[in-house]
């Protein structure tokens, strides 16, 4: 008989030699029987590498499936983040119970689209992270979900996909990027909310965006602009902390069809701030909370790192080159 731990480690690396994304099957827990689906594609933030640790965690420690998908070389098969245009396995969202994003600026073919505006329509979960935002920007590249671009000035979709349905689309920083980090303060409303439990110290490098959420979103967290990259700064005086911005938001979003959907957004999530154990444990009570299992979230859930995790700072053109999905897989 193989030791439990082996048996784990067997789960997670479940897939085939050539499937251009990543598996981690889980095991035992609250999540057993749930499918989530990360989808990553972001130039600058790293979700390449702070997404599979996520993934990971919510398989070993709380028995979701988790699936992967990432921006994908069409010549080389190597994860490359600023490949726009394709995230291959989005067909994997169709069956999915809930679908966590961290993309930035794509403009996917048609063809990738419709499984994830199929999978929006349905009106099942989204969690999103950081630039998710403004996931999608089309440009002048024909498509028939031009729509959903952060840009978007239709009066009747003003602000794309992120204004319309999560609540935002990019505005600016707030923060000076690269300069001053960020501090999650629990909003004292929210305080006995399931997602914020147990989430205390959330800091990370990355800066605080300026958002104006709707009244129909409810603040979870603020975000405190610091004087500095360390944990330990002193917040920055006057109008960027007075009033502070949304950090985390939540908002029950009603689409045409009628059927309504919970999101969750947080404007952190570099794989830098998922070094933050508060974050990750806000990213994975939100994951709970989606798929409607808010009662399994303990007082202190369990995100301790699984694997090695050295995430690359935030920055356009760090990615790790020659990269494969196969590489993330657990050994």
């Amino acid at each position: 008989m193989k030791a439990p731990g082996l048996l784990i480690a067997l789960c997670l690396g479940a897939g085939t030699a050539d499937d251009p994304w990543v598996v981690y099957e889980g095991g035992e827990g609250p999540g057993k029987g749930k499918h989530v689906v990360f989808v990553t594609g972001d130039d600058e933030y790293r979700s390449e590498e702070g997404m599979p640790q996520m993934a990971r965690i919510l398989a070993r420690h709380h028995g979701f499936k988790c699936t992967v998908l990432f921006a994908i070389d069409r010549n080389t098969g190597d994860i490359k983040p600023d490949a726009q245009d394709n995230i291959p396995g989005l067909q994997a969202v169709d069956k999915a119970d809930l679908v966590v994003l961290f993309l930035r600026f794509r403009k996917l073919p048609d063809d990738q689209m419709i499984r994830l505006v199929d999978y929006f329509e349905s009106g099942r979960p989204i969690v999103a992270l950081r630039t998710s935002t403004h996931a999608f920007n089309f440009g002048k590249t024909p498509s028939a979900y031009r729509r959903l671009s952060w840009d978007n000035k239709d009066k009747e979709y003003e602000g794309g996909f992120g204004r319309q349905v999560l609540g935002e689309t990019w505005v600016a920083h707030h923060g000076a990027h690269g300069k001053e980090s960020t501090r999650g303060i629990i909003a004292e409303a929210a305080k006995n909310h399931p997602i914020v439990r147990g989430c205390e110290d959330i800091w990370g490098p990355t800066d605080v965006y300026t958002v104006r959420p709707p009244a129909d979103c409810t603040t979870l967290v603020l975000g405190q602009v610091l004087k500095g990259m360390k944990p330990g700064d002193p917040p920055v005086d006057g109008p960027k902390n007075n009033p502070m911005m949304p950090l985390a938001w939540i908002r029950n979003y009603t689409w045409p069809s009628g059927k309504t959907a919970r999101t969750f957004t947080t404007t952190m999530g570099s794989s830098t701030d998922l070094q933050s154990e508060g974050l990750r444990r806000l990213v994975a009570n939100a994951c709970y909370w989606a798929v409607g299992m808010e009662d399994k979230i303990p007082a202190k859930s369990n995100v301790e790192i699984v694997g090695e995790y050295t995430p690359t700072p935030f920055g356009f053109g760090t990615y790790k080159k020659g990269v494969k999905p196969t590489d993330l897989r657990m050994k």
